[in-house]
């Protein structure tokens, strides 16, 4: 029998990127650039030195960072429909975000032709701050409140509270208004804050336990105040 024709992987199989994400014009090619059966991602990150080390001014050496999960980027291949234009952008979750977000934190950029000129006016024409948005809207439906007024932050029943206000215990759930949308926030500051596990914090700042801690930012998730927790990971 002859051998099968292999089937590529495709770009779109883990989610982070889908067609509907990218403007009229652009779409996803279901393959892997060059055919491949396999993400290039970390090959890619190599190449160009996009590894998960940086230098402080305070210190002599370099340290491997955690934040927002360097080495978890992936890169991803569009291309436009009328112009053939081929773009690679690097697909990253902000982790410590505030609300948690996907960001692009790279760009190879390569004209249809070899050698043909890349012009601001094309670098320009990239929709990268568009297909952030649709990603974003898609993965983190969030619902949580953002409006910040005079330096406090408007809840839902227009009760104000301050930023500091956030790592306060929280009070009783069934007599603080938006409560969930407090345990959304104080959440979100602890892991923009780069607490490894907010809902432990939590249980200790508020002075509960760790399941009741867990089950009311079980709550907001399921409220969609807070995004989806990621797969073993704590808090």
């Amino acid at each position: 029998m002859p051998a099968s024709t292999p089937r590529w992987a495709d770009q779109s199989s883990d989610g982070l990127l889908v067609a509907a994400d990218l403007p009229d014009g652009w779409y996803l090619p279901h393959r892997f650039p060059g055919e491949r059966d396999d993400d290039a991602s970390a090959q890619i990150d190599a190449i160009l030195g996009y590894d998960d080390w940086i230098t402080t001014d305070s210190e002599s050496e370099s340290q491997p960072s955690e934040d927002n999960e360097t080495i978890d980027g992936r890169w991803r291949y569009i291309e436009h429909s009328e112009t053939h234009t081929r773009v690679m952008i690097r697909l990253q979750r902000q982790l410590f975000a505030v609300p948690e977000e996907v960001r692009i934190t790279g760009v190879i950029y390569l004209p249809w032709r070899p050698g043909d000129p890349i012009t601001s006016q094309l670098l320009r024409e990239l929709p990268t701050a568009r297909i952030e948005a649709a990603i974003n809207k898609r993965l983190f439906a969030m619902k949580r409140t953002e409006t910040v007024t005079g330096g406090k932050i408007v809840l839902p029943s227009g009760r104000k509270v301050s930023e500091r206000d956030l790592l306060k215990p929280l009070g009783d759930p069934k007599k603080v208004p938006d409560f969930y949308e407090m345990v959304a926030l104080q959440h979100g500051r602890l892991t923009q804050q780069g607490d490894a596990n907010p809902s432990a914090t939590m249980a200790q700042v508020n002075g509960v336990a760790l399941s009741t801690a867990q089950g009311w930012v079980t709550k907001a998730r399921e409220r969609g105040l807070l995004p989806p927790g990621r797969r073993g990971r704590a808090g």
